[in-house]
């Protein structure tokens, strides 16, 4: 459906850029209320909100065009059953009017400030503005995965960062220059479409003051589902072999070492090298800390397990993305192929 608000509440300023604003949904009900109010608090709002829904099944839609009645923008809702975040977010761009795309997702909360920080970082040299991210939680452990897997914004090197699509701003442009979100693909997603667009000399800007919210899973058996599936979209698109190599390696030696007869100090050093590989989520972890020596003790101590449940969970993802993509190439098919980006199919629904 779509909603279109009286223009009075808009906060745009006079003469600035016209940005559309693009998501996807699957049974977000739960997480969209929260979502739509931080989009309505904008201090600059965009000029529309495309959402593509890929067959929710809790009312999702309904309450879209509930909040579309009174919504401060556009609202435009394309019911496309069975699509993927991928194929949804190309729908949703090649659906959208304006040329100056944002990207989001219906789990984040968006800082007030956000869209205004990437609007203000676009400039004539500038194609993709990277915005960046922080955690939020309403539980123990949501706050322990997200405060220690969630890079410090002082971690980045703007030059290589590749931002992830819950806070990205770029030109419809550069979305085609890339080729669009590789819809064979339903993990890591946003990775792939980064790299494409550096690949086309796409020029890039980093924005740390556009901070998009997002949990993490709220427990460790979702926790490492997400991180295995995240490593098999790795395999998927034939990301990271380097990376993942020294993870095996790294782990085969402490193995190694741990269980084979070995001298003494052996031992003494693999915690110190493990120590030394976990320095930077514990890092994180103490800048994000909880109040209270007690807790703060608890938090830091829970670190090393949440780094070899995460690193389990990717060694055990790869291979199967890696047998994938091989399945995928020995059938002829093209694991990287792009293209088809935006074309409607049969099954979606405008609702306008």
């Amino acid at each position: 459906m779509t909603g279109r608000a009286p223009r009075t509440v808009r906060r745009r300023p006079p003469g600035g850029p016209l940005v559309s604003l693009v998501m996807t949904v699957l049974n977000e009900s739960g997480s969209l209320p929260a979502f739509l109010g931080s989009l309505a608090g904008q201090t600059v709002l965009p000029d529309e909100l495309v959402v593509v829904d890929g067959g929710s099944a809790d009312g999702t839609v309904a309450l879209l065009e509930e909040w579309s009645r009174t919504a401060p923008v556009k609202v435009t809702v394309i019911v496309a059953p069975g699509a993927n975040i991928s194929r949804g977010r190309n729908l949703a761009i090649s659906g959208a009017q304006h040329d100056l795309i944002a990207v989001t997702d219906a789990g984040t909360r968006l800082a007030p400030g956000w869209l205004a920080a990437l609007v203000a970082a676009l400039r004539d040299d500038v194609d993709v503005v990277s915005g960046f991210f922080g955690p939020m939680w309403d539980s123990w452990h949501e706050r322990l995965f997200a405060c220690v897997l969630m890079p410090l914004a002082d971690e980045i090197d703007p030059a290589t960062f590749l931002p992830s699509s819950r806070s990205l701003l770029l030109r419809r442009s550069a979305w085609r220059a890339a080729g669009g979100y590789p819809e064979w693909l339903d993990y890591c997603e946003d990775l792939v479409l980064d790299l494409a667009l550096r690949k086309a000399g796409l020029r890039f800007a980093f924005q740390p003051e556009a901070i998009a919210r997002w949990s993490a899973r709220d427990t460790w058996r979702g926790y490492a589902t997400q991180y295995y599936r995240y490593a098999r979209g790795d395999g998927k698109s034939g990301l990271w072999p380097r990376r993942h190599a020294l993870r095996y390696g790294a782990y085969a030696l402490g193995l190694a070492g741990l269980l084979a007869p070995s001298p003494g100090i052996v031992r003494p050093l693999l915690v110190l090298g493990f120590l030394g590989y976990a320095a930077r989520f514990l890092r994180r972890a103490w800048r994000r800390r909880p109040a209270g020596a007690f807790a703060t003790l608890r938090f830091l101590a829970a670190v090393p397990a949440v780094v070899v449940v995460g690193d389990v969970a990717k060694m055990a993802g790869y291979p199967a993305g890696l047998a994938w993509r091989r399945r995928a190439i020995s059938a002829g098919r093209n694991p990287d192929a792009r293209g088809g980006a935006g074309r409607m199919p049969e099954t979606a629904v405008r609702i306008s």
